[in-house]
């Protein structure tokens, strides 16, 4: 299983997310839950990077599944825009009853 914790500041904002694990719904190389989340994580991530002004942490750990990425300092409309893009995706797979069972989606405040 996939878990993914959004984080959330105290105006409610997504600032980043924690994600840890695989899916498990195929074997390596044909899991299709695992692909998705990679590709709306690391698009997420190289979008903010590349498109925005946002300052931000990263720490991963490719075998593990591990990825810590934080918006530092303030939020611009670009990246908490990608940042809802991603949830959105994230979400849907999440209630998803094909999936559901492959993706623990939470939210915490930080």
């Amino acid at each position: 299983m996939i878990k993914v914790s959004i984080y959330k500041n105290e105006k409610h904002e997504y600032v980043g997310f924690k994600t840890l694990g695989h899916a498990g719904y195929s074997e390596h190389g044909q899991d299709i839950v695992c692909a998705a989340v990679s590709v709306l994580v690391i698009n997420t991530i190289n979008s903010i990077d590349k498109f925005t002004e946002d300052k931000t942490s990263l720490v991963s750990d490719e075998e593990s599944g591990y990825i810590d990425y934080k918006i530092e300092g303030r939020l611009g409309k670009e990246a908490a825009l990608l940042l809802k893009a991603m949830v959105l995706g994230l979400r849907e797979m999440a209630s998803d009853e094909s999936y559901e069972e492959y993706i623990d989606l939470t939210f915490e405040e930080v």
